[in-house]
C-alpha cells in the first residue's frame, strides 16, 4: 500500500527552482531513504510532503491526505524531526516527551506511564531530571527521534538526524530506525551520507532538485556499475549544474 505518492511535484523561489518536477512513491513500512547533496532540493521536498511549505505546481499525497489542501491533517499524522530544531534545549528530558505528547494528543496517562518506559528503553532514566542541552549530542539525537514517534505515527519524516554525530552513534541510530520499520512505521529519511543509503529499502537520489535516480541500493550499484553508493551519488553528481559535491 502506497502512504506516500507524488506527482510533477515543483517548488520555486522566485527564479530558482529548489524541486524540479519530482514524482516517485512509498510504500507502507518502507524505509525510503531521500538522498542528494547540500542544496539539491531533498529538504524543501520534505518540507512540502509534511505540510510545512505549500507547492508551486504538482500534487501529492502522504497518509491519504492531499499536500494542497490538508496540511493540519498531514502535521497530525505523521511524525517529524529536524536536524536543526528536534527538542528545547532548556527543558529537561522528561519535559520535551511530556510537550510533545502533548501536542500530539497522547492522554496525560498514558503519556506519563510510555515517557517512564521510553526513558528505560534509551538508559536516560538517570538523566530524566537533566537539561536536555546538558545531553551530548548522539543521546539528544536518539531522544528526538523517539520524541517524534511517540504518538506512534504511521509515518515519520527525518531530516539529516545523523548530522555530526560519530559512526558509532549513527549505527545505533539506525537501529532505531530498522526497529521503528518493523513496527509498520514508513521512515522517510534525508540524508548526504551515502553510507546510510546501503540500510534503506530505496534510496532516491536528487541532483540540482531533480530526482536522478531511484532503485534500491543493490540495484543502483548494479545499474551504475558501482561498489559503492557513494561511487553511485559521484557519478550522478558530476552531471550537476551547480557542481555537484
Amino acid at each position: 500500500m502506497k502512504v506516500i505518492e507524488v506527482e510533477n511535484l515543483t517548488k520555486r523561489f522566485g527564479i530558482f527552482t529548489a524541486v524540479d518536477n519530482i514524482s516517485f512513491s512509498v510504500e507502507r513500512g518502507e524505509i525510503f531513504g531521500f538522498l542528494g547533496a547540500n542544496g539539491a532540493g531533498k529538504t524543501t521536498a520534505m518540507k512540502m510532503l509534511c505540510g510545512l511549505l505549500r507547492p508551486s505546481a504538482g500534487k501529492g499525497s502522504v497518509a491519504g491526505f492531499d499536500i494542497n489542501r490538508d496540511s493540519d491533517k498531514i502535521k497530525a499524522a505523521i511524525g517529524y524531526m529536524s536536524q536543526k530544531f528536534a527538542l528545547y534545549e532548556d527543558l529537561k528530558v522528561w519535559e520535551n516527551i511530556r510537550l510533545y505528547a502533548g501536542i500530539y494528543g497522547v492522554p496525560e496517562r498514558e503519556a506519563a506511564r510510555r515517557t517512564d518506559a521510553l526513558l528505560e528503553e534509551l538508559g536516560l532514566s538517570h538523566e530524566k531530571e537533566s537539561l536536555v542541552k546538558s545531553l551530548p549530542l548522539g543521546w539528544r539525537q536518539k531522544l528526538a527521534f523517539s520524541v517524534s514517534i511517540f504518538h506512534r505515527p504511521g509515518i515519520v519524516f527525518l531530516d539529516e538526524p545523523t548530522g555530526g554525530v560519530d559512526p558509532v552513534t549513527r549505527r545505533q541510530f539506525w537501529e532505531m530506525i530498522y526497529k521503528a520499520s518493523e513496527s509498520g512505521i514508513t521512515v522517510f529519511v534525508t540524508t548526504h551520507y551515502m553510507d546510510e543509503a546501503e540500510y534503506c529499502n530505496r534510496v532516491s537520489i536528487m541532483v540540482d532538485g531533480r530526482i536522478a535516480a531511484l532503485d534500491s541500493p543493490a540495484l543502483l550499484k548494479k545499474e551504475y556499475g558501482a561498489e559503492s553508493m557513494d561511487d553511485v551519488f559521484r557519478r550522478l553528481a558530476r552531471k550537476s549544474v551547480n557542481g555537484g559535491l
